[in-house]
């Protein structure tokens, strides 16, 4: 016995083959936290870096990406600067970009880490990728004129670039040892989670705004 559809029944299963087909092939949301020792995941133990955590939490909330750890232990904003374009994959979507630890410690003037770090998403935004600039802090002892000048430089540049701003990637973590390393500047693994619990919210706003593929 023969069947007829309708043209709209047609339709309908059409357009419920290709919405199959679609999200059978759809690409993960594919993230790159680049930075130094604190995306690197200095001290922990395998599985327990900042990416790592945050991709298992982003994924636990039913997003699906794919974080890569592309942290240097002791990188500076010049040394990113340098292995940019080589350590940030061409297919990625966006780029959480945490460097000016080091270049603070080092004494680094702030001009020089703003420069770096301006280049950097400037270039990335041409591929087009979507940067979320980590901001940092620096240490009280370096002085008021020291401390000013660099902690300026996150919130300009996001400004500058429209790009989000994360504000202090060790907010909830800095200078409380019961998240901390022996040496009172690396996060350990409680540590970790309190960072990638508060930074969640932030990075999923984030990939709302920008889903793949449509980074400026």
């Amino acid at each position: 016995m023969a069947f007829k559809s309708s043209p709209r029944a047609l339709a309908g299963a059409a357009l419920a083959f290709v919405c199959l087909a679609t999200s059978a092939t759809a690409e993960p949301y594919k993230i790159v936290g680049f930075g130094d020792s604190l995306m690197a995941g200095y001290g922990l133990d395998a599985g327990q870096s900042f990416p790592e955590k945050l991709e298992q939490a982003m994924r636990a909330k039913g997003h699906d990406v794919v974080i890569v750890n592309a942290g240097v232990s002791g990188d500076t904003s010049s040394g990113g600067l340098a292995r940019l374009d080589w350590s940030v994959p061409e297919d990625a979507d966006l780029v959480v970009l945490e460097l000016g630890a080091n270049d603070m410690l080092r004494g680094v003037p702030p001009q020089i880490t703003e420069r770096n770090l301006d280049t950097m998403i400037t270039r990335l935004k041409q591929r087009p990728v979507a940067v979320l600039l980590a901001g940092m802090r620096a240490a009280p002892n370096l002085g008021p004129e020291y401390r000013a000048a660099f902690d300026a430089i996150y919130p300009r540049l996001s400004e500058k670039h429209a790009a989000p701003l994360y504000g202090f990637f060790l907010d909830g973590v800095a200078a409380d040892p019961r998240y901390l390393l022996d040496d009172r500047m690396h996060p350990n693994a409680a540590g970790i989670d309190r960072m990638v619990e508060r930074f969640v919210p932030h990075l999923e706003a984030v990939i709302a705004a920008t889903p793949a593929g449509s980074a400026p």
